[in-house]
């Protein structure tokens, strides 16, 4: 199943799971509509075209819904996810929809602590991280575990705001100050949980972060500029190469404005 088609079914499985609308909120506002559904597109086209033709084994870190770990495991991939959000719950009722579209035997999901998990030393041809890496706190702790549970040569995949934006840098201080941590009682677990508060770092952060772990950075690409009023049926695509060419060439704006990053690291050593 490729990208395009899986996101009409995405659509369409959105339409009938209010739970769902509420979370990704591609219905939720038609003016908006193509710009959220670019953004959902170009992350899982970026992690699809950096998987390479021998993979056997995906972690999903902090997989939310499930729904890139649905995706991947379709099309043939053994996959495993894990979480801590409050819905829970409700991924694997998820199944029931997607199941009609191929099989999930080797999808599987767990409520647990990324720094709980027992230890996998090699087990995985890729990580995938989507809107994680800012909840993992310690950060290099967490890039520790994903060297150790990558096979040689496994990828880290990301995608994350970028910490370097002005705005988001902006609008994460006014929410959380120099406050860059938060504690919670986990009822499921019966133990406290440390989460990164909001701590999105710019490409250059993780690139040092990734270092001292043993991940070389391989590849990246900033995503997501102009604003939604741009979009329509007509230059949807043409929106997208734009976007993608211009966060090549221009450095600074890049950085500085850019809303989003995909970047991935390679255990080389």
């Amino acid at each position: 199943m490729d990208v395009q088609n899986f996101l009409e079914l995405f659509i369409k499985e959105l339409e009938g799971n209010h739970d769902l609308q509420s979370y990704y909120r591609l219905l939720n506002n038609k003016q908006r509509f193509l710009w959220r559904k670019a953004y959902l597109e170009q992350r899982l086209t970026y992690v699809e075209s950096h998987l390479g033709k021998t993979v056997a084994a995906i972690w999903d870190a902090g997989c939310g819904y499930g729904t890139t770990a649905i995706f991947f495991a379709l099309n043939g991939y053994e996959v495993m996810g894990n979480t801590l959000e409050f819905y829970y719950d409700k991924i694997n009722p998820r199944l029931d929809f997607w199941s009609k579209y191929g099989n999930l035997d080797k999808l599987k999901f767990e409520y647990a602590d990324l720094y709980d998990l027992p230890d996998s030393d090699s087990r995985y041809d890729i990580i995938l991280a989507q809107d994680t890496l800012h909840h993992l706190e310690p950060a290099k702790d967490a890039m520790g575990i994903f060297y150790r549970s990558l096979k040689q040569d496994g990828k880290l995949i990301v995608a994350e705001e970028n910490g370097g934006n002005i705005f988001i840098s902006l609008k994460n201080f006014r929410k959380r100050g120099f406050k860059k941590t938060i504690t919670y009682y986990d009822e499921r677990l019966g133990k406290s949980i440390v989460m990164g508060n909001e701590n999105a770092r710019c490409l250059q952060t993780w690139r040092q972060l990734l270092k001292v772990s043993g991940l070389a950075l391989a590849d990246f690409e900033y995503i997501r500029f102009l604003p939604p009023v741009f979009f329509n049926n007509r230059n949807y695509q043409r929106i997208i190469d734009w976007e993608k060419q211009t966060g090549k060439k221009t450095t600074l704006l890049r950085e500085v404005l850019f809303f989003g990053i995909n970047f991935t690291a390679v255990k080389s050593i």
